[in-house]
């Protein structure tokens, strides 16, 4: 008797078990490699995902309109070069020491330290100061507009945890605590990190003590995949293996998923997808030779390769240097069109001769759409008598590549979005001769007139100031053509059945902001 009542309550207990483990809501999606899990760091997508959802900053994007609502940040005040924030008393870190405003201080001196990622949107900050456990002051430089916006890419990093993990470096803090937190998080955010691969996969659970609550069809798990070939994530989600595609499925495989079913999520308004010109080497160190690519440029066909559907496509035409809708943005009915007859005029132009060179095109190689748009331009050069050739690179080694002007491809393909919203930070990371040699500026520009006019952005003290800056500087732009503007970008992923995505699928919750759409406290797993 006592044998079957083990039995039975063996059983029960396997049952419970099971039970428990088929109600885990698991959150399987993929991008890029490579995952950079320190935010001090965070520049591209995969880092961003994994900073917004690991990490907690002071103000927010607002859902579904213009602006900030605050976060970590009770209230805010000041302008021109002082803002006062009064922190919230109720946040814990996931180690659980209290958020204070010695954390905010430290996270902006680690970022200024780091000089890293996004940190080139604090150096006009001079100083924050703690003036008492939750009210912390900034002091700019000079005035900086944007500053309200850029606050969504300053983590708040546990100073405790930080310090009790320093490594090896100059000075006082060492290495900042790089070598932790490329494999360790020091959030305060509602995912909290459990494994951590950047090459492969990074895995993160709910974090059951976050001060805003975690939805219970929240995910529980999260399991970001990197690197995943099309093919393979086609395959997975038609299996039900994978629940969120990454943005760069080609079209025709996003169309195909959709028609089986599965749904298309979409973000964007924020950036554009660039033909990026090496301004610094032969033959494209010459203005005219860059203006006769960027006319023989076929606008109209490419938007043709990027439509999924008749309704969705992964862009709109572009109608200059800015963005369609942000400041300086020439308006709908400026598109650009293809002009052979000035192609070949400005090519007449130029001091080299166009058959002694040929153009190196690269294409990303974890971006497969990316080739066809490499064909297409490398069709429409052949058009106007230039030769060119196709070089597939990966990410990681593209990174690395383009800190030197030899060393950059001719043309470089990217994707660049406003990362905090505002112009300044879609533009001033390209186009500002400090910034050359990263991944968004594989330009290596150095215009004195670009340079004057982003800063001229970065500190006008109305919106009318800054428009029209912003407008000489579109018009710069299309004068010296770094760049050939391929077409204004909006991100379109697949998700099964299942999947409830709010801010991705519903303008009213949309944050107008690029990555904020995979918070991943805000979906819900049925």
């Amino acid at each position: 008797m006592k044998q079957l009542a083990r039995s039975i309550l063996g059983a029960a207990a396997l049952a419970a078990i099971s039970t428990a483990v088929l109600a885990e809501r698991v959150l399987r999606l993929d991008e890029v490699a490579v995952g950079e899990l320190d935010p001090g760091k965070a520049s591209d997508y995969a880092d961003s995902i994994l900073m917004f959802n690991v990490y907690d900053t002071l103000v927010l994007p607002r859902q579904g309109g213009p602006g900030h609502v605050p976060h970590l940040a009770e209230t805010w005040e000041g302008s021109g070069s002082e803002y006062v924030f009064k922190l919230r008393s109720d946040v814990k870190f996931q180690s659980g020491h209290p958020m204070t405003a010695d954390d905010v201080v430290f996270s902006l001196d680690r970022m200024q330290g780091l000089g890293q990622g996004l940190s080139f949107l604090f150096a006009n900050v001079k100083s924050a100061q703690a003036l008492d456990a939750h009210t912390v002051k900034f002091t700019l430089a000079e005035p900086y507009a944007p500053f309200i916006s850029s606050l969504v890419r300053l983590p708040i990093v546990d100073k405790q945890l930080v310090m009790q993990n320093l490594g090896e470096g100059e000075g006082e803090m060492g290495d900042w605590g790089q070598s932790y937190l490329s494999d360790n998080s020091a959030g305060s955010g509602a995912y909290k990190v459990t494994a951590h691969n950047p090459q492969e996969e990074t895995v993160m659970a709910k974090n059951s003590a976050y001060f805003l609550g975690v939805g219970e069809k929240a995910p529980d798990t999260v399991r970001l995949r990197y690197g995943l070939e099309a093919a393979t994530v086609r395959t997975l989600i038609a299996q039900g293996e994978h629940d969120i595609s990454s943005q760069w499925l080609p079209p025709e495989v996003k169309k195909a998923l959709a028609d089986d079913g599965n749904q298309l999520l979409t973000e964007g308004g924020t950036g554009s997808f660039y033909f990026k010109m090496n301004t610094q080497k032969a033959p494209l160190d010459d203005i005219n030779c860059r203006l006769a690519l960027a006319n023989a440029f076929d606008y109209a066909s490419v938007l043709k390769l990027i439509a999924v559907t008749d309704e969705i496509s992964e862009g709109s035409a572009t109608t200059g240097a800015i963005t369609v809708g942000m400041f300086g943005s020439r308006p709908v009915g400026n598109e650009l069109m293809r002009d052979v007859e000035a192609a070949k005029k400005h090519l007449e132009m130029c001091t080299y001769d166009p058959a002694e060179f040929a153009i190196e095109i690269s294409w990303i190689a974890e971006v497969p759409l990316e080739e066809r748009l490499a064909l297409l331009l490398q069709a429409n050069l052949s058009e106007v008598g230039i030769n060119s050739t196709i070089k597939k690179i990966p990410w990681a080694a593209f990174a690395g590549m383009v800190g030197n002007p030899e060393n950059t491809p001719n043309i470089s393909q990217i994707f660049v979005t406003a990362v905090t919203g505002d112009p300044d930070t879609l533009l001033y990371g390209m186009y500002h001769s400090t910034k050359a040699g990263t991944w968004q500026s594989p330009e290596h520009l150095n215009d004195l007139e670009v340079d004057a006019l982003l800063d001229e952005g970065r500190i006008g003290a109305s919106d009318a100031a800054r428009e029209a800056a912003y407008l000489a500087l579109n018009d710069r732009l299309m004068t010296i053509a770094p760049s050939i503007y391929g077409f204004d970008s909006q991100a379109v992923f697949v998700a099964r059945p299942g999947i409830s995505v709010p801010a991705l699928s519903d303008p009213a919750k949309a944050f107008g902001l690029d990555t904020m759409g995979f918070l991943f406290r805000l979906m819900e797993i049925e």
